[in-house]
């Protein structure tokens, strides 16, 4: 089984009410292979929502403590991402999922690339609070643009 990005089959989840349906994730989803979450929901926090970012380092440093989540307004929401990085593991464990397909750039799901905490739109390499979490319990991280789509092939 395979853990997804809920917004890459559609469901409109992320913080601006919108979704990024990606189709070989949704084929994924159809053929009954994967199971989507949404970290951001799972862990509390409304949609639609303020834009957060991780301010002081990655998701791993979320972990660890020496960095926090931050929306727009300031408000630190970093429980609630690490409330929904846990529930995420939870059903990865529970569906027994070794890969998950995550989407890029988010400070939940950001496999190698997120936003730089300044609100700008800059971009720097790190990883979102769940895709870290979910790497340190041995879950396969991808992204919807490192994954060789079509190809049908999931994993090492």
């Amino acid at each position: 089984m395979i853990l997804v990005s809920a917004c890459l089959v559609g469901c409109r989840c992320r913080y601006d009410q919108g979704a990024k349906p990606h189709d070989p994730v949704i084929v994924l989803i159809r053929e009954g292979k994967a199971v989507p979450v949404c970290p951001e929901q799972m862990g509390g926090l409304p949609t639609p929502r303020l834009p957060a970012e991780i301010i002081g380092g990655d998701g791993d440093d979320v972990l660890d403590g020496r960095a926090r989540v931050v929306n727009a307004a300031g408000e630190d929401v970093t429980e609630q991402f690490l409330a929904g990085a846990r529930e995420a593991l939870r059903m990865a464990e529970a569906a027994g999922a070794t890969v998950a397909i995550l989407k890029e750039r988010s400070p939940s799901c950001g496999s190698a690339a997120i936003y730089d905490g300044t609100f700008r739109g800059t971009v720097r390499p790190g990883q979102g609070v769940t895709a870290a979490l979910l790497r340190r319990h041995g879950i396969e991280v991808l992204s919807e643009e490192s994954w060789p789509e079509g190809t049908g092939e999931v994993g090492r």
